[in-house]
């Protein structure tokens, strides 16, 4: 058990619909706050460092619009696959690349988080593994044709159709989809703030 207060209202720096839906599931309707922070990886950026550090940039940047005391939560997925890091795809064409890299292999996502809440910021990460089944070249077409790998971190939605290419999962399956909520509760209780 905690003593920290429990929290009213959050401020989500994301319009992830899938972001905001995760932080329903634990009770929270998020005020959304859009951010502009370009999402490129430093040159030599390690991937897993980089899910963090966009996580604090989209936390800070979000402060200026928020109340001084609201809680702020940010977040950034990448998929990992043999070291190199898979955003979201440019277009259809990169989708269909990335489905066909993921394909019969182990993959890790990682989810950097950052709080923010009266000038104090907290951060982490989470990290899945992932194993996908062999796709083939139908799978993959059908799937980009619908659409649902749009915006996605390596081009699929566990929580949807993509879920249909995943053997195996070895870690928090809400990471996968975008926000480990676990961690984020984690986090809040640094901020003494109880989810």
């Amino acid at each position: 058990m905690t003593d920290s207060p429990l929290l009213d209202v959050l401020y989500l720096a994301s319009t992830s619909p899938r972001r905001r839906e995760l932080l329903r599931s634990i009770g929270h309707e998020p005020r959304l706050v859009r951010v502009d922070v370009s999402e490129a990886l430093l040159p030599e950026e390690d991937p897993f460092d980089a899910a963090e550090r966009l996580a604090r940039a989209k936390a800070t940047a979000a402060r200026s619009l928020v109340p001084d005391d609201a809680l702020v939560v940010a977040a950034d997925t990448l998929v990992i696959l043999e070291g190199e890091a898979l955003g979201k795809p440019l277009d259809r064409k990169d989708a269909v690349r990335m489905l066909r890299a993921l394909s019969g292999k182990r993959h890790d996502v990682v989810t950097g988080v950052a709080l923010q809440k009266g000038g104090r910021l907290v951060s982490g990460r989470e990290l899945t593994s992932v194993d996908f089944a062999e796709l083939s070249e139908t799978d993959i077409g059908l799937y980009v044709a619908t659409g649902e790998c749009d915006d996605k971190a390596g081009a699929y939605a566990l929580q949807g159709r993509g879920g249909l290419f995943v053997t195996g999962l070895e870690g928090s399956p809400s990471n996968v989809v975008g926000l480990p909520v676990r961690l984020v509760a984690m986090l809040a209780r640094k901020l003494d703030v109880s989810l």
